[in-house]
């Protein structure tokens, strides 16, 4: 029988040192932002990949960091399950619309447009999904898979190769391209893989549901 990380809503908002941790990420995400915004700035220069690059590994190991705490103090928790891919998906999201444009990309690597779209599309379509089985269910649905995860770290890796792009020795220059084709593709299967999730799961809600307004109305008689 398939299992469920069904978080009742009342839950949510219990607050932890590993989740701490995780609003730390999240709000890191501003700074990260500024730097890519002087990518092409000449009084910058590569300062600004440079502090991104920092940041971008401050927001690394704190990734690392609040998932070990989370485990050794037993503290896992419902919003830790949110809010962990929420950071993750807010540096994603920030990072490829900032690396498309022409205003804002690292030079020499700028990243496609159907790269962009398709990464963005896809985090779109899962927090759509999300949404409309919230507000089905009244519960908070969330079941990481392996494909999400690795789509995930092939969107990381994409853009840590993209921000070190110009230094990469020519041989090398072909990884970011590598990256951004498989984080696509690994897109696009997430999609597929989280729309059947999602309609798995409302099934057999609509299913408990019928079974138990057919006990109560057993009881009733």
């Amino acid at each position: 029988m398939a299992q469920w990380h069904v978080i009742e809503a009342k839950n949510v908002y219990k607050i932890s040192w590993p989740n701490r941790i995780t609003l730390a990420r999240i709000l890191l995400v501003g700074p990260f932002v500024v730097m890519l915004l002087h990518l092409q700035d000449p009084a910058w220069g590569d300062r600004a990949r440079w502090l991104a690059l920092g940041i971008f590994a401050v927001m690394a190991v704190s990734d690392a960091l609040d998932g070990y705490l989370a485990r050794r103090l037993h503290q896992e928790s419902a919003v830790g399950r949110f809010l962990d891919p929420l950071a993750d998906k807010m540096l994603i999201l920030c990072s490829v619309g900032l690396l498309a444009h022409r205003g804002t990309h690292v030079s020499g690597m700028l990243l496609p447009d159907v790269v962009a779209v398709t990464v963005i599309g896809k985090d779109l379509i899962v927090v759509i999904g999300f949404c409309i089985v919230y507000f089905s269910t009244s519960r908070i649905y969330i079941e990481p898979r392996r494909v999400g995860k690795l789509c995930t770290f092939a969107q990381l890796s994409m853009v840590i190769s993209i921000l070190l792009s110009p230094d990469l020795p020519k041989s090398l220059s072909w990884i970011p391209v590598v990256l951004w084709w498989t984080a696509s593709i690994l897109a696009a299967a997430t999609v597929i893989q989280y729309f059947q999730m999602a309609r798995r799961f409302l099934a057999a809600h609509e299913a408990n549901g019928a079974k138990g307004r057919a006990n109560e109305a057993r009881s009733d008689k």
